[in-house]
């Protein structure tokens, strides 16, 4: 007869979650004994940077990712990296050990009380098998949750549930598929493509979700065949756009009075796979300019419906994409690339732009980059050209820790393409321990840590709510090439562009770290 665990592991290499970023404790390790020679379990240093890498190797992958956690400690631990994981919709499948059965109302050591409570709101499902005969299938649900959601999930298992032997009917649960199809009716298509093509000044805005579900070049095929000027939404963790096209207009603000200024006088605001929209700073105004009119498109029912203003159509962008394109007739006219402008310089230090112009000359053009500098942020739009898809990961829900996991994490999940992690000194330290999943798995991926001594969108921010003189913003005297050298990353210091762009033009087979001083800037 079959045990629990035998199924679970046949389950998950029959969907391909062969992948396991983990951090065990002992209720774990029955899970994983056993595993077959097929599974690769990427060990990590701490709860937060697994579900980083995990987010990024998901979010790479466009495939849901098995991730192994500790019980209550342990998961805890993960869950300031799961808010990036929920509003990147990634689909991760959580899995924790729990203890015994008959220990778990003793509240004994490693006990998770209240299991399924534990991640909520964050997980879209989570549960804990009633006996051990429903564990493959609450295993199978909590991958088609995450799969369907396209949200981390989360499963709590007793230890000593996967050495029990089952009947075969547990095994039905092997052979099982759930699909998930979101196409807009004829009528709801009629009508969406009589708006677009009736409207005087129409304005494109995309979200994260366009790049993320593969659609990158058929959103710029529509801009380009209906000729409209494309913003990206706020606060993005993808970038569904060329960023040098003609028809690019920029990243929206995050404040309601600034979006609506940005999108005055266009009579219709077709917004493609994003929410309407992801504020941040709290900038009191009209949701949208005058005489407008807002239409979302996306397959997230909760972003339909949570948001303030507008029409929602829940369906999947890309069919709508389609339609449009066939519906309506061209207007194509030949945009040209726009140039970069000449890099702002320092005098004590290099300026951010000085560091990104560096990289986009001397990297590949189709390179991911994973990016955690907030304070930056205005440099980064005014010196990179990205025209690829899956080239800028961002923390979705601004979580500080992301940037070296993810790196490492879409580093995995993309051999084929080159990765560099743009982070900042104040970021770097929340996810370092990922420095030594980096290097004792090999992986080819450059850091760059830009360090200017402070928390920089912090004091910004200070400056904004006028309270300038709060403690805790400045963190002088790390030495990332110390730290990184400790954990097996090969890491170099440098203080002159020249020598940046000489050694961003070196290549290497595993990890490396560059550490560049810079001048404190503010974001937009």
């Amino acid at each position: 007869m079959p045990t629990v665990r035998q199924l679970a592991h046949e389950f998950l290499e029959r969907r391909g979650l062969t992948t396991i970023f983990g951090n065990p404790g002992s209720n774990e390790l029955p899970f994983l004994a056993d595993l077959p020679d097929s599974f690769r379990y990427v060990l990590g240093l701490h709860e937060g940077v697994v579900v980083g890498m995990a987010d990024g190797y998901a979010q790479a992958t466009g495939r849901p990712v098995l991730v192994n956690l500790h019980a209550a400690a342990g998961s805890g631990n993960a869950m300031g990296a799961l808010t990036n994981a929920v509003y990147s919709r990634s689909p991760l499948v959580i899995t924790a050990g729990q203890q015994v059965r008959p220990a778990i109302g003793l509240e004994a050591m490693l006990a998770n009380v209240e299991a399924t409570q534990l991640m909520r709101p964050l997980a879209g499902w989570s549960g804990e098998p009633s006996c051990a005969a429903d564990v493959p299938r609450s295993l199978a649900q909590a991958v088609f949750e995450a799969e369907l959601q396209r949200r981390p999930t989360y499963l709590s298992v007793p230890y000593d549930d996967w050495a029990v032997e089952l009947d075969t009917n547990a095994a039905v649960t092997l052979a099982r598929t759930v699909r998930r199809g979101l196409s807009p009716d004829e009528a709801h298509l009629r009508e969406l493509a009589e708006q677009v093509g009736t409207a005087r000044n129409p304005v494109l805005v995309l979200g994260g979700d366009i790049d993320a579900t593969g659609l990158f070049d058929r959103a710029v095929a529509l801009a380009e065949h209906l000729d409209l000027p494309v913003w990206v939404a706020p606060s993005p963790h993808r970038l569904p756009f060329p960023n040098r096209h003609g028809l690019f207009r920029g990243v929206l603000p995050a404040g309601i009075a600034p979006v609506s200024g940005r999108l005055a006088g266009h009579d219709l605001i077709l917004v493609l796979g994003a929410p309407v929209f992801r504020y941040h700073q709290h900038v009191p105004g009209p949701y949208l300019p005058e005489g407008s009119r807002l239409v979302q498109v996306t397959d997230d029912p909760g972003a339909a419906a949570r948001a303030p203003m507008g029409e929602a159509l829940v369906a999947d962008p890309g069919a709508v994409i389609e339609a449009l394109l066939a519906r309506l007739p061209s207007r194509r006219q030949a945009r040209d690339f726009v140039p970069n402008p000449p890099a702002e310089t320092a005098e004590a230090a290099l300026h951010p732009e000085q560091v990104f112009a560096a990289l986009r000359d001397t990297q590949p053009a189709d390179t991911s980059y994973v990016v955690e500098s907030t304070s930056t942020n205005s440099a980064w739009w005014r010196q990179m050209d990205l025209r690829h898809d899956s080239s800028y990961f961002f923390p979705a829900s601004g979580g500080l820790g992301f940037g070296l996991p993810a790196a490492v994490g879409v580093a995995m999940g993309r051999p084929d393409r080159p990765v560099a992690g743009v982070i900042g000194d104040g970021s770097a330290n929340y996810g370092i321990t990922a420095l030594w999943t980096a290097a004792n798995y090999a992986v080819p991926v450059t850091f760059v840590i830009l360090r200017n001594g402070t928390y920089g969108a912090l004091r910004w921010f200070a400056g904004l709510l006028g309270t300038p003189d709060v403690p805790g913003t400045d963190i002088p005297g790390l030495d990332f090439t110390r730290i990184a050298e400790g954990y097996g990353v090969p890491a170099t210091a440098v203080t002159e562009l020249d020598e940046l762009r000489s050694v961003l033009k070196t290549t290497t087979d595993g990890p490396r770290l560059i550490q560049v001083d810079t001048q404190l800037t503010t974001p937009e």
